[in-house]
Parts: C-alpha cells; sequence; structure tokens
C-alpha cells in the first residue's frame, strides 16, 4: 500500500460550511494576527502554518468516501458518499477517458449518506471503465440502481457507460482481489453494516464505520479486536462522545473516540482515524475531540507502544 486518501469523512449526510463560519475563521485570524502586517505571500503562508487546523483549515463536508492507493493499476475504493464526486473529478483529471480504468467499490451498507456520490462519479459515465461493487448484502445491485431511479434523479442507470458489476462477499471469507487480501466482517447496524480489512504489501487497514459496540459484550469486543489486529490504520466510527453512545443515542448504530481507542489498545494497531463525524459539530468541536482523545489515549495506554490518534478530513492523505 502507498496511501490512503479519504475525500469524504462526514456521517449521515453531507454538509457545508456557512458564511457566519467562514467569518469566524477570519475573525481568529485576524485576531491571532493582531495588526501585523506581511511583505508578502510568504510570510502569509509562515503565519497561516502557526494558525489551529480549526481556523486554518476544515474538516470538510463530504460524506463517507475513502481510496486505498497500492501499486495496482486497479482502485480500490470504500463507500461512494458524496466524495466520490470530487475523487470522480480526481481520477478523470489524471487518466482522462482514453485510458480505461478498473475501480473495485466495497460498500459498508446500503444507506443513502455511503451511497449517494454514485450517481456524480464521472468515470462510471465513461466506456471502457469497470466499475465491481462489493458487498455483503444481497440487494446490493438494486440498491445501486436506485441511486439512479426516476422520479429521485434524472439521469437513468442505463445511461452508465461504464461496465458495473457485482460481487456478492461472504462475512468472514477472504478474498485476494488484485493482490489485495479482503474480509469482511459483519457489525451492528440497523440493516447490517461490513466493516473490511485490507491486507497488502505487509501493511493492513481495516475501514470499519457505521457500527455500534456493545461493551458489555466481551465475545463481540474480542472478536473486533481481532479483525483489527496489528493494523496501521483503522478507519473508526467516531460519531458519537462516550456518554451518548451508551445513553441518548443507543441502539442508533454508531460507536464513539473511546471505544476506538480501547479497540486499537487491545488490537495493538499502530494509528487510529477517527471517522464519520457527527454533522453538528463544527471545526472546533472535532478538534477538541480529537485533542481529547490524545489524552485518553496516553491515560489509558496498557503498553509501551503509543496509539497515533488522528481525525479524518476531506483530502487528508495517510502514507505508509
Amino acid at each position: 500500500m502507498k496511501n490512503v486518501t479519504f475525500w469524504g469523512t462526514r456521517g449521515s449526510l453531507p454538509i457545508a460550511l456557512t458564511a457566519s463560519g467562514v467569518q469566524d475563521k477570519i475573525r481568529a485570524a485576524l485576531s491571532a494576527a493582531n495588526g501585523r502586517s506581511f511583505a508578502g505571500d510568504a510570510e502569509i503562508d509562515d503565519f497561516i502554518a502557526t494558525l489551529p487546523f480549526h481556523v486554518a483549515g476544515t474538516f470538510g463536508g463530504h460524506s463517507s468516501c475513502v481510496e486505498i492507493v497500492t501499486d495496482s493499476p486497479c482502485h480500490f475504493i470504500c463507500d461512494l458518499g458524496s466524495g466520490a464526486r470530487p475523487l470522480g473529478q480526481a481520477k478523470i483529471m489524471q487518466f482522462g477517458p482514453a485510458k480505461p480504468q478498473t475501480y473495485h467499490v466495497f460498500i459498508s451498507h446500503l444507506h443513502w449518506d455511503h451511497m449517494m456520490g454514485f450517481p456524480f462519479f464521472v468515470p462510471m459515465y465513461i466506456p471502457g471503465n469497470r466499475i465491481i461493487f462489493h458487498g455483503c448484502h444481497e440487494r446490493l445491485e438494486q440498491a445501486v440502481r436506485l441511486q439512479m431511479s426516476a422520479p429521485c434523479f434524472p439521469v437513468d442507470y442505463s445511461l452508465a457507460g461504464a461496465r458495473i458489476e457485482y460481487d456478492i462477499m461472504t462475512p468472514g471469507q477472504t478474498l485476494e482481489i488484485e493482490g489485495m487480501r479482503v474480509t469482511p466482517k459483519l457489525q451492528l447496524h440497523a440493516g447490517d453494516s461490513y466493516g473490511y480489512r485490507f491486507e497488502e504489501g505487509g501493511h493492513v487497514v481495516v475501514y470499519s464505520t457505521d457500527s455500534e459496540h456493545k461493551l458489555e459484550n466481551i465475545d463481540e469486543f474480542d472478536a473486533f479486536a481481532d479483525f483489527f489486529s496489528h493494523a496501521d490504520l483503522v478507519v473508526f466510527d467516531a460519531m458519537y462522545s462516550l456518554a451518548d453512545a451508551i445513553s441518548v443515542k443507543a441502539d442508533w448504530g454508531h460507536s464513539s473516540n473511546m471505544v476506538g481507542v480501547e479497540l486499537c489498545h487491545a488490537a495493538r494497531a499502530r494509528r487510529l482515524a477517527l471517522f464519520h463525524h457527527e454533522p453538528v459539530n463544527d471545526d472546533r468541536k472535532l478538534c477538541e475531540l480529537l485533542a481529547e482523545t490524545r489524552r485518553l489515549e496516553e491515560i489509558a495506554r496498557p503498553h509501551d507502544v503509543p496509539l497515533e490518534i488522528i481525525s479524518a478530513y476531506d483530502g487528508l492523505k495517510v502514507v505508509f
């Protein structure tokens, strides 16, 4: 594996940075500048680099879409939320319509926020391209077709130029796809969700979103710790706080940053990426949650090797 690139990191629905949100960032930046002047763009860039992420950047608003980049000429993608649109645009800019590509798409589950980007994924309109949907839901093809069905969308599925195929996987059964070993696992979520463990070139990436973990279920905890075992990166559904996950929003099908830390500690994973961000959490709140998670990791660490904690944002690239 070369890297993992995040194209969409929000949960439930896409969101956008509002005008007032932009103004808050400008106000904070001007306050930090405190009247200083800049000789040119280079000094401005240096100053921006000193600002906290919630001021100088943004986590973005696209829903789930993550790419795993390998040495293979094929493309590996987890979910096609609204982040699939910029991903598809990037692929067209890189390869153009004259160089057919193969896209392996692994669908965690059939809810709209994880599939809504398919009609806007430009490579699907290009003849010669090949798109293989992998998933464990028997209704996978039906769900994909529904994304382009009247009266909800004006372009019919039949107008796709690419060759579209479907592969129904079996949970717990490992397949080798273009040199990538892929193992799906059933997760607790309405309508069922599936996590994926990817192994290639000595690296392991686990994509585990829309999964609720019952802390009292020790067997389930151990099973997920084994699924995450020694992963270089675990992309984890950390939508809620622990308090919400076990009380107000219990049985809503999502997990918390705290549970992610516990599972990754037990699995001796190397890096945890907080993912599937709650739409109501702005950039400042997500930065606070990241800092809180890092403090928890340090306090709860059961061994000498630290777990690296990051918070995924649209455009983030994790290099191996």
